[in-house]
């Protein structure tokens, strides 16, 4: 499996050298780094290429690096069920480029797309309506950013006496910074048959 991934990738590097940045085979896996401006006439050569034939858009996902330059990965994963070969697309971006939509090649590339917009804030050029999908539409912030905060900025809650969803800046009582990393059994006053502690 591995030499047929090499052997794909070397025809990939050989039809695009103007897109492939690099690639590498790990894991029984190949994965190609793919300049942005590249992207769809790569994705579209990727899906009527005879060698190819990636037909299936699996996923769009997205790869944090808060201390790079260029801080997200796009990863876009592929399926050829002719040649029974996966592929990984990879593209460095920075937080202010935007990134060619799919849809037009692949109609699919739709909510994973929006997917990757609302969980990083990673923006698609020509897509057709790229808005929150799973968060709220008032909702701030890119929960998946790695300096977003785990608690969020806002709790959302239904107040009965209001009969309304009601938001909230979130609140956090101390208790909940305090951790007790002890055993429930070594805090009980109690000891059960065949947990006693041989000394």
């Amino acid at each position: 499996m591995s030499e047929a991934l090499q052997e794909l990738a070397a025809h990939l590097t050989q039809k695009h050298p103007d897109a492939v940045l690099a690639s590498v085979v790990a894991f029984g896996e190949l994965t190609v780094d793919v300049l942005p401006s590249r992207l769809v006439a790569f994705v579209e050569f990727l899906r009527s290429d005879s060698a190819c034939r990636f037909s299936s858009l699996v996923d769009i996902t997205a790869v944090d690096y808060p201390e790079r330059e260029k801080r997200f990965d796009v990863v876009y994963h592929f399926l050829s069920m002719y040649q029974n070969h996966r592929i990984r697309l990879r593209l460095a971006i920075g937080e202010a480029d935007m990134v060619p939509s799919l849809i037009e090649v692949h109609p699919s590339a739709n909510w994973f797309e929006r997917e990757v917009f609302d969980m990083f804030g990673i923006l698609f050029s020509g897509h057709p309506d790229l808005r929150r999908i799973l968060t709220d539409y008032g909702f701030r912030g890119f929960p998946l950013r790695k300096d977003f905060p785990t608690t969020g900025y806002t709790e959302v809650r239904y107040d009965e006496a209001q009969k309304r969803v009601v938001y909230e800046p979130v609140k956090l009582v101390q208790e909940y910074r305090q951790f007790d990393f002890m055993s429930p059994w070594e805090g009980a006053e109690y000891i059960l048959p065949g947990d006693e502690k041989k000394a």
